[in-house]
């Protein structure tokens, strides 16, 4: 398989090219390096099968030469993270909503496969024990900017689900639940980078609200093993699947497990939402996948453990603080 994956210098998008790189695809990546980094990818370089892209996804003309030489698209560049949304939510509403448009549009001119990668933000602040993937969901007001993510992915869905429906372009839409390992940064409000960071380097481990937010840590490893069973699936074409974790932990209890992980002497320190974020930030209580489908469909379910995957992570920031 030749596959082109859009964000591929970035977090999830790097470990998906190694994946199939160690299987044999011949791998093109596309990244404006907006939110990865060339770092991620700098150790594939030397892959003759790896070819890359420093481009937004936005350039037609380079997309264009780039579907057209590829099978299949792994869609995951996206403005993401809170603190950015928040941040920034022009790029974010234009990267997503704009950016998946070109890909959709490219991807019918030559008919390739497409996985899109989506949210659990989809979700909004729906109460459920935990979300199906025809769950009914529940958005905030548009005076908060936190949900435009949500919504620019919303939109990409529908976008995507219309090319399936209406053009039979093979779609599978991919939601992911808070996705970590090593190479995750931290700058854009992921939570467990920076608990790892701050309880290394000895500082406060800042935890946002009261804590008692409860999420779904889920492997990268388990994620882009995910991504690429979809990808070989006929039979996903045109449907929606949940990819995550189903054990949930509070965020506090999460700082914690850190702390006592890396035998940090760091202290919690609770920060009001208003204060991390805006004026009048909501959140999801809960948040946690039902992954009957994916299960059902593919026979997959996460095979690393919370603990696993914070030891990977711990690991890989001490071997870069010994590197200065």
């Amino acid at each position: 398989m030749r596959a082109l994956i859009t964000g591929g210098a970035g977090f999830i998008g790097s470990h998906l090219a190694e994946k199939l790189l160690g299987r044999g695809d011949e791998v093109m990546i596309i990244d404006d390096l907006s939110t990865g980094s060339f770092d991620n990818i700098k150790h594939l370089t030397g892959d003759l099968h790896f070819h890359f892209a420093i481009e937004t996804i936005l350039n037609e003309a380079v997309m264009d030469r780039l579907v057209s030489e590829c099978d299949c698209i792994y869609h995951l560049a996206a403005a993401v993270g809170v603190e950015l949304v928040i941040r920034d939510p022009v790029h974010t509403i234009e990267a997503n909503v704009l950016g998946t448009d070109v890909v959709l549009k490219t991807a019918n001119r030559y008919r390739k496969k497409v996985i899109l990668t989506s949210t659990s933000e989809i979700y909004g602040k729906g109460v459920n024990p935990c979300f199906g993937e025809n769950d009914d969901r529940l958005l905030g007001p548009v005076t908060r900017s936190r949900w435009s993510y949500a919504c620019s992915k919303t939109l990409d869905e529908f976008l995507a689900l219309a090319y399936f429906r209406q053009k039979k372009l093979p779609v599978v839409i991919c939601r992911l639940f808070n996705t970590i390992g090593p190479r995750q940064t931290g700058h854009y409000g992921m939570v467990a980078p920076r608990f790892v960071r701050q309880a290394l380097a000895g500082e406060p481990v800042t935890v946002y609200g009261d804590g008692q937010q409860s999420r779904c840590f889920c492997n990268v490893l388990d994620v882009v093993e995910a991504l690429s069973l979809l990808c070989g699936s006929d039979q996903c074409e045109g449907e929606v699947f949940n990819v995550g974790n189903d054990h949930d932990i509070t965020i506090s209890d999460l700082a914690r497990k850190v702390i006592a992980m890396t035998g940090s002497r760091s202290k919690i320190v609770y920060i009001p939402y208003e204060q991390a974020y805006e004026e009048g930030f909501e959140d999801m209580q809960r948040r946690k996948p039902d992954t009957a489908k994916i299960r059902r469909m593919l026979g997959w379910r996460p095979e690393y453990s919370l603990d696993e995957t914070l030891q990977s992570m711990i690991d890989y920031e001490k071997r870069l603080m010994a590197r200065g």
